[in-house]
């Protein structure tokens, strides 16, 4: 009998082991997530199979984290688990307490790793801490710094990048087009900071001598303000030709708000659109889904600052299910106009975002009126194409790709005296197009996996009036329900209880 029992005991114990050894092999997580932003894509999963060295990550974070702190650095400790083991072993991460030691806090400091000082409750009063909460990712003598880990940011997207920036060699050359009033680098540094992860970006003057480098895989245009040469569309031509594409931020509006004024801006740029079927009209959008400016106002003798609607700022929620604009959620888009395809079926046309169910458009020029009381009378369009993609024989006998959009302010930071920070999905616009366009990595869409934001959807006034009277009686009417059933139970038992038969 005692042996039995020996055996079966050392059976369990070996099925424990067993399934233990497996189980280390089988690691597997269900994400239930709606875009999937605990599963790494195949992007991410292609290069941490191609590393060729040890990559180290050295993760900075605070100890006595608040619990909003804390989930960042857990859900970053779960996808270095995950890195680690889908690199077989390439990526390696250590976490640090950068508040402990004096030198190993100004070791995060001087690798880009910056403090921030917030509230915390602590026994009933408040007390600012200054926590760290980012890291340094290296390879060999390069590194690569993600300052601040938080929930809301791409994980993924942010490691894989870094990774990405550290390993690659040869990036592609990107051409940014100038010579006719195009804004500069500086001017659009947010975008430029994002692709220089991948590309190198140069700018591009054309000239009647030279053509357009081989190496340049893709051209950028963005708001030219002087006439093109036709010289220079001949080049471009012969670009798209030899299979280069571009990306084209095209404005049809010359807008001065100031002046409450806004022109027709030429430059040749539209004539030669129009012949590859691209028609960017000479309408400026108008739409209910906007933005608002500050207004300077005299009542009495004083002057006030509002804030009023302003539908020559569309606010974008609409985008087609494409690599480009599938994950965008939100766009500001000042100043753009419809774009329509006028061409052949021998071209594929896409269109990319359109604007909301209460839009319409106004001819240029035009003068703003900051002070119009607007109507529904005024928004009688709905989805108009402000962004598309077209492919095929764009010139000459091989295919290329082109991505247009009817606006250039929406990517455009201004001057350093001027500078403005830009809508994250506004850069992701722009860097997901050249991405399309020039990259075949995959990491296109890594870059909004994170959501940033959920708008909840407009619903009429005698639906929220239903909702908050459910939201207010259905507590009370389960109680009074919960209350009368139980009753009646306690009733029927006590009937039961009388009759002559109960024992």
């Amino acid at each position: 009998m005692k042996n039995k029992l020996y055996i079966s005991i050392i059976l369990v114990a070996a099925i424990v082991v067993v399934i233990n050894l497996i189980s280390q092999s089988l690691i597997f997580r269900l994400d239930f997530s709606a875009d999937k932003q605990y599963t790494l894509s195949k992007a991410t999963k292609d290069l941490l199979k191609g590393l060729s060295e040890t990559v180290t990550v050295k993760a900075y974070f605070s100890e006595d984290l608040p619990p909003e702190e804390i989930k960042g650095k857990n859900d970053f400790k779960d996808i270095l688990v995950e890195y680690n083991r889908r690199s077989k072993g390439m990526v390696v991460y250590t976490f640090v307490n950068p508040n402990e030691k004096e030198e190993v806090e100004q070791e995060a400091m001087q690798a880009g790793v910056q403090p921030r000082t917030i509230n915390t409750n602590q026994k009933d009063q408040f007390k600012l801490q200054k926590i760290y909460t980012g890291a340094v990712i290296s390879m060999g003598e390069k590194k690569e710094v993600i300052p601040l880990i938080q929930p809301g940011i791409s994980l993924e997207y942010s490691l894989s990048k870094a990774i990405k920036k550290l390993s690659v060699k040869d990036k592609p050359s990107i051409g940014l087009l100038q010579g006719h009033g195009e804004p500069s680098i500086q001017e659009i540094i947010q975008v430029y900071n994002e692709m220089s992860v991948l590309y190198n970006i140069e700018p591009l003057t054309l000239n009647d001598t030279s053509s357009i480098p081989d190496r340049l895989k893709t051209i950028i245009i963005i708001r030219p303000k002087d006439t093109i040469p036709q010289k220079h569309f001949v080049q471009l031509d012969n670009f798209l030709s030899r299979g280069g594409k571009m990306f084209i931020a095209f404005s049809r509006v010359n807008a001065n708000l100031q002046n409450a004024y806004g022109g027709l801006l030429t430059n040749g740029l539209d004539s030669w659109l129009k012949g590859k079927g691209i028609l960017v009209s000479n309408n400026i959008v108008i739409d209910a889904s906007c933005s608002a400016v500050q207004v300077v106002q005299q009542q009495g003798g004083f002057k006030m600052v509002s804030n009023i609607q302003f539908p020559y700022f569309p606010v974008i929620k609409s985008f087609a299910k494409h690599p480009i604009s599938g994950s965008l959620e939100v766009i500001a888009m000042p100043f753009v106009s419809p774009i329509e395809y006028i061409g052949d079926a021998s071209k594929k046309f896409t269109p990319i975002a359109f604007t909301s169910e209460k839009s319409g458009m106004e001819l240029l020029p035009v003068y703003f009126n900051i002070q119009k009381q607007w109507t529904q009378s005024d928004f009688q369009k709905k989805n108009i194409v402000i962004a598309a993609t077209l492919e095929g024989k764009l010139a000459g006998n091989t295919d290329s790709k082109i991505v247009v959009i009817g606006d250039a302010d929406f990517i455009i930071n201004g001057n350093q005296n001027q500078a403005q920070q830009l809508n994250p999905d506004n850069i992701n616009l722009m860097a997901n197009s050249i991405d399309w366009l020039s990259d075949d990595t995959g990491l296109i869409g890594l870059r909004s996996k994170v959501v940033t934001a959920r708008p909840i959807k407009e619903i009429s006034d005698a639906t929220k009036s239903t909702l908050k009277w459910v939201n207010f009686l259905l507590p009370i009417i389960l109680v009074l329900v919960y209350g009368f059933v139980r009753a009646q139970m306690k009733r029927n038992q006590r009937i039961k209880r009388m009759e002559e038969s109960y024992v």
